[in-house]
């Protein structure tokens, strides 16, 4: 079939077995039909999955592996689980760590990698095009939004 890859948008839309006993479990069901999948095809299955609300009640929003909506089957059977995490939507204005703006600023946290590293790497976000580029510090001042510089971390995880 020439099949290289499988992406799920989302998770939660999909159906598992009608004799399920919750929603919990029907959601483990195709966690795990999507990871014998993946090792059937030997290729890579991308799930989108949504978060719990309780995400919004973490002091810094950050979403973590608990936050994964509807099954622990999830975080289980997951190699790899990366968020998008935007500060600036939650109203949140520095980040408390550097102080540096969160304007224009995604953070990329890898809550998961079963062969690797966990790490947090920031991304400028371009809203007008809903892209992610290399990391930029901007300076705001009333009216005005300067690009100061490119930032490269010393040493980017391998994702």
């Amino acid at each position: 079939h020439n099949i290289g890859m499988i992406i799920v948008d989302y998770l939660q839309l999909m159906q598992g077995p009608p004799n399920a006993e919750s929603r919990e479990r029907e959601i483990s069901s195709i966690s795990r039909s999507l990871k014998v999948l993946a090792k059937e095809l030997d290729i890579p299955v991308i799930a989108l999955s949504q978060l719990r609300r309780a995400v919004e009640e973490h002091s810094d929003k950050k979403p973590m592996l608990s936050d994964l909506r509807e099954s622990g089957a999830l975080e289980q059977d997951a190699d790899v689980v990366i968020f998008i995490h935007r500060p600036e939507l939650y109203g949140i204005e520095t980040f408390t760590d550097s102080g540096e703006s969160t304007k224009n600023v995604a953070e990329v946290i890898v809550g998961k990698q079963r062969n690797g590293p966990t790490d947090t790497v920031k991304l400028t976000f371009i809203r007008e095009n809903a892209r992610f580029e290399n990391y930029r510090k901007y300076v705001s001042e009333p009216g005005n939004t300067a690009e100061v510089s490119d930032h490269q971390p010393d040493e980017v995880p391998p994702f």
